[in-house]
């Protein structure tokens, strides 16, 4: 049947000869098992067969040589490679849907509550940071006041979200110093450091406003608007809060198709004054309120959508950037129908209890219709979406 083996450079070679009208090869080659044999028919086809298989060899073909070759097998670090490669992609493109997905998604709006949940190693390491404060100011002395611990705390909040009035009422306290929106100067939020420069002026007592109680102030701080440096440099300084102890209240709108109305028209009333040539962000009479209600702003309702969908997203990421503070939220909603939540507020600062008042006056009353020139237009866009709700909400 077969010659015996001859050898050449790589390649194990047996030549053989047949006349039968069917050829059967039985090969068992010591230390070829499982190895696998390629089977030349004149030169063209090849055929694979197994070391120590059977394989049938139909009659006509003229059999030149049978070339045993090893099969060629993966090495398995280069397989390990391969999978942890394609693991790293899979989780990666999840991670990604599911952060987009986050994004996007609507805020739900909830009840006035304290936002904290530290690990234990967090606990651990925020217990070494004191909650309370004793200021040793530069330009006076707290006198007999020295030894009463001041809290810090700062109001983040977006234009026209009823964060004015809910200053004003914190400032009612006999113990409370707001120093209103102090990063609306340019200046003051330039760049990190002068944001730095600015909170330690605040916090060290040595910032000067109406609202300055000075020597016995149990809490000290100002309301900062999201816009105005707070989203860029956000990172330095929700450093810079847990460093010093400083309590974050943010205050938000539910509805916000009331709040686009307040800012086009407070922005309308920057260039008109109605007021007597003067302009007012707020007012203190209900006859200085229905002047500045007169105006009706139109709203572009082609963008509406998109821009409440922005409003959502910037007060979501706020929330993301500072969720390692220790925070509050509010809605100015429920300050308006329930007044007691003020004591919430007051307890987050550790104050004691006082009944908070203002002085401010609501400007837009009644139906969002009667405040809106184009009102048939926001009607139509909103009405079947998740914004419909806006349209009949009182506040």
């Amino acid at each position: 049947m077969c010659s015996d083996f001859q050898f050449q450079e790589g390649v194990q070679t047996c030549t053989f000869v047949t006349s039968t009208n069917d050829i059967y090869l039985s090969y068992t080659l010591k230390g070829f098992l499982q190895e696998s044999l390629t089977i030349q028919a004149m030169g063209v086809m090849q055929l694979p067969i197994v070391v120590s298989s059977l394989v049938k060899i139909k009659a006509g073909m003229k059999i030149d040589t049978i070339i045993i070759k090893p099969t060629k097998k993966t090495p398995i670090l280069l397989r390990m490679i391969v999978l942890v490669f394609a693991m790293v992609c899979g989780v990666f493109m999840c991670s990604v849907c599911l952060k987009q997905t986050s994004i996007h998604s609507k805020i739900k709006f909830q009840d006035i509550q304290v936002v904290v949940r530290l690990s234990p190693d967090d606990e651990n390491e925020n217990m070494q940071i004191s909650r309370v404060h004793y200021p040793n100011p530069e330009t006076f002395s707290r006198a007999e006041c020295e030894h009463n611990p001041v809290r810090y705390f700062a109001i983040l909040s977006m234009q026209r979200s009823g964060s004015g009035w809910f200053e004003t009422l914190l400032n009612s306290h006999v113990n409370v110093s707001s120093n209103g929106e102090i990063f609306s100067v340019l200046d003051r939020r330039r760049n990190i450091s002068s944001i730095t420069k600015t909170l330690d002026k605040v916090y060290n007592l040595d910032w000067f406003s109406s609202a300055s109680k000075n020597e016995c102030s149990a809490a000290v701080g100002f309301k900062w608007m999201l816009n105005q440096g707070l989203m860029q440099h956000h990172k330095e300084i929700s450093d810079y809060f847990n460093r010093r102890g400083v309590f974050a209240i943010f205050l938000f709108r539910r509805n916000l198709l009331r709040r686009m109305v307040s800012v086009l028209a407070n922005s309308y009333d920057r260039h008109a004054k109605l007021l007597n040539g003067t302009h007012k962000s707020h007012v203190h009479s209900t006859e200085e309120a229905k002047t500045l209600a007169k105006y009706k702003p139109m709203i572009n309702s082609t963008l509406l959508i998109s821009d409440l969908k922005e409003i959502e997203i910037t007060a979501t990421k706020a929330l993301e950037y500072f969720n390692s503070t220790r925070h509050i939220v509010l809605y100015y909603e429920d300050l308006i129908k329930n007044p007691a939540k003020l004591k919430d507020v007051q307890a987050f600062l550790g104050l004691p209890l006082m009944e908070l008042m203002s002085r401010q006056v609501k400007i837009h009353k009644g139906p969002l219709s009667e405040h809106v020139k184009n009102w048939e237009d926001l009607n139509k866009t909103l009405n079947g979406t998740a914004y419909e709700s806006f349209l009949q909400a009182d506040y």
